[in-house]
């Protein structure tokens, strides 16, 4: 019951909004972007952070690092992924614009997609090449326009269980727009839902120190994978890695 309770405040919250979709939409079609960000940002955050209110008054989330954002604030966020409030927490309480990589069946979800778009978040179709390559292009794109963007490259939730092994493939984001990569490690996420479904918790988010992509060899590209999971995996009691069953 708590689960669907937060849903359907988290409904009628989106909803609550639509005035200033509806003008971010118009700033968007008349290509103010400035004016559209900072509209759109705000509220982004705000909504995030109503969410992980939901959750429970118990629940606190601790920001570590946060010296460590790029100065210009554009930057790869690469990390593990525990659990759905992964998302939420980036959003409300890392402090600077950024959009994710999302599966296309979110599309078809009404004011939802609409804010992602906004927010310059990306849509890929996971089982065509074609789409794919197109989708990774668009992001590449929208990070050299400015907008950071957030990637999990284990693929899946681990769920408070330890991490996967992190796709390689996940970084050719970050080394073909030349953005640095700003590891980030996320812990207690998954004990807001994936434990016991909506629960309180506390939660840290640790942005490591920003590593360089512009400018590197294949072979210091090959190298970078293995090395930021490492440096997630520093900020987690259990540092064990596993490779994902095929």
């Amino acid at each position: 019951m708590k689960t669907l309770w937060m849903l359907i405040r988290v409904f009628f919250n989106l909803v609550a909004q639509n005035k200033k979709l509806r003008q971010a939409k118009k700033l968007d079609k008349e290509g103010k972007i400035a004016e559209r960000d900072a509209l759109v940002v705000p509220l982004v955050g705000n909504w995030a952070r109503t969410m992980i209110a939901y959750t429970g008054k118990d629940t606190k989330v601790t920001v570590n690092g946060a010296e460590n954002l790029p100065k210009d604030g554009v930057c790869v966020f690469v990390g593990n992924h525990q659990g759905y409030f992964d998302i939420p927490v980036l959003l409300g309480y890392v402090d600077t614009p950024k959009a994710f990589i999302a599966k296309a069946e979110i599309l078809k979800v009404p004011v939802l997609s609409t804010w992602m778009k906004l927010m310059q978040c990306t849509f890929m179709v996971r089982n065509s090449p074609r789409q794919s390559l197109q989708a990774m292009n668009e992001a590449i794109e929208n990070v050299k326009k400015g907008y950071s963007l957030v990637i999990f490259p284990e693929g899946h939730r681990s769920k408070g269980g330890p991490m996967l092994e992190f796709k390689p493939g996940s970084f050719k984001l970050a080394f073909k727009s030349g953005a640095p990569i700003v590891p980030f490690t996320i812990d207690g996420t998954y004990k807001l839902y994936e434990d016991h479904g909506i629960d309180s918790g506390e939660v840290s988010i640790t942005l490591h120190p920003a590593i360089p992509t512009a400018g590197l060899t294949r072979e210091e590209q090959a190298e970078i994978p293995a090395k930021v999971q490492q440096i997630v995996a520093s900020a987690l009691a259990d540092k064990t890695i596993v490779k994902e069953e095929k």
